[in-house]
């Protein structure tokens, strides 16, 4: 917002160091600079960030000991938390026409539903936990990660414990009920998913196993595997598991996140919606869990949870490719970045 040069940036944190909460900053898109950074508001770790339209904020929050969800006003302002016991969310979106806000719960392999009151207070409508486990070391239990709309209007969660992607109806009072479910490949960790704009396609970006699998979706919960394709280098040995996945607003390419070879992966999407490899740019910091292209599209932004860093980078709008502006903005812990 602004004159059309700045754009407010914000950042989800973890606060286990430096971080006291939730922060933004000042993007100049003719330069592809960040600065002014300011705490918008104090919270522990809101790792991950929503807005809806009237400009609340719904982040991971945390009060008292107990874990869950936190809703601000347009300011900053705490609204009030709605927490249980155990460990705090890791996602959280917002349904505008249901007046709903869904949350994932990973540690408790949950999925919550609240109500959006008119004052932007959010009250529990409905949860429902997810069973099973998978055949990695971190799978020895549900994590859901992930839960927000398809195109069609239906709830959907990744789980990286079970590997399942799930779709769920929703009623009038934010009551869900399971429809379908997907399962990827054994290990590989489901985390998070983007549907294009105008193909019957989706993109699920595993965890585990470093890969994005490419689903056929006719709707209604029911996918069907297409192509699975890597996200890192052939000859690439370390430790790695992925993070966030986006798709440019033009539907041509599309990116994802890897954390340990500390690098976006970039696709060009085919006409079938399949994906070719195109470009593996390093992301220069540790830990880049989240990244954002800009709303005009000719910039994204990547942050890390380890090395406090922000870098830019500009991207060319005809061929998709990622070049490195700059990797010294600090911010501390952030692992989410979101736009107003």
């Amino acid at each position: 917002r602004g004159n059309g040069m700045t754009q407010t940036v914000y950042f989800g944190t973890y606060t286990r160091r430096d971080s006291k909460g939730i922060y933004k900053a000042d993007f100049n898109s003719n330069k592809g600079t960040l600065e002014n950074l300011t705490l918008v508001a104090e919270e522990p770790s809101p790792t991950y960030l929503a807005f809806d339209k009237a400009g609340h904020l719904y982040s991971v929050g945390a009060k008292d000991g107990q874990g869950g969800i936190a809703a601000f006003d347009q300011t900053g302002q705490l609204l009030n938390h709605v927490v249980e016991e155990g460990a705090p969310l890791c996602y959280v979106a917002v349904d505008e026409e249901r007046d709903l806000v869904y949350g994932a719960n990973y540690h408790k392999g949950q999925v919550l539903v609240y109500k959006r009151l008119a004052d932007g207070k959010l009250e529990l409508a409905d949860s429902a936990s997810h069973q099973g486990q998978g055949p990695h070391a971190n799978q020895a239990s549900a994590h859901v990660h992930y839960a927000d709309l398809t195109p069609d209007q239906y709830l959907i969660t990744c789980d990286l414990g079970t590997d399942e992607v799930t779709t769920y109806d929703i009623a009038e009072d934010g009551k869900i009920t399971p429809l379908d479910t997907y399962k990827c490949a054994a290990g590989a960790g489901a985390r998070h998913i983007v549907f294009h704009h105008h193909y019957k396609i989706a993109y699920l970006i595993c965890e585990l196993n470093s890969t994005i699998e490419v689903l056929i979706y006719d709707g209604v919960g029911h996918f069907e595997h297409l192509q699975t394709v890597s996200t890192l280098p052939e000859d690439f040995e370390g430790a790695n598991g992925t993070a966030a996945i986006r798709l440019s607003a033009d539907g041509k390419f599309l990116y994802g996140s890897n954390r340990g070879h500390d690098s976006l992966a970039v696709y060009k999407i085919l006409a079938d919606g399949s994906l070719e490899l195109i470009q593996i740019v390093p992301t220069n910091g540790q830990n880049p869990r989240d990244f954002n292209i800009t709303p005009d599209q000719y910039h994204i932004i990547a942050v890390h949870q380890d090395s406090d860093n922000a870098t830019i980078f500009k991207r060319d709008a005809e061929s998709g490719k990622l070049t490195e502006i700059s990797h010294d903005f600090y911010v501390p812990e952030a692992v989410c970045v979101t736009f107003k």
